[in-house]
């Protein structure tokens, strides 16, 4: 049976927003796309960016500092960035009012 960590609530995340949060010593970035949730890696594969400072536009958060775009749901890199390495995802569900991520 697959574990689940509590890391957030609905009511911290407004849609648009992103949060980073700790998954058992990894940095994960928790965000709201339009009312649906999605964790994903807090680290540039590129060269360790913080991607929970990046800007944020749809699904797509572009890392602040060589301006890679990663879609935040599949975790890709898209055109017009440095690397094409992705970043991990995690698999998220709604508890109530908790947001969990299913631990590596």
């Amino acid at each position: 049976m697959a574990d689940f960590q509590t890391v957030a609530q609905i009511s911290d995340l407004d849609p648009g927003q992103m949060k980073s949060v700790d998954l058992g010593g990894e940095e994960v970035v928790v965000v709201n796309v339009d009312g649906e949730y999605f964790a994903f890696g807090n680290t540039c594969p590129h060269s360790g960016g913080p991607l929970v400072d990046g800007e944020l536009s749809g699904d797509i958060v572009t890392c602040p500092w060589h301006s890679t775009p990663f879609n935040v749901k599949t975790g890709e890199a898209q055109p017009g960035g440095v690397t094409d390495d992705p970043v991990p995802t995690y698999e998220i569900r709604l508890e109530g009012n908790d947001i969990q991520i299913k631990t590596p």
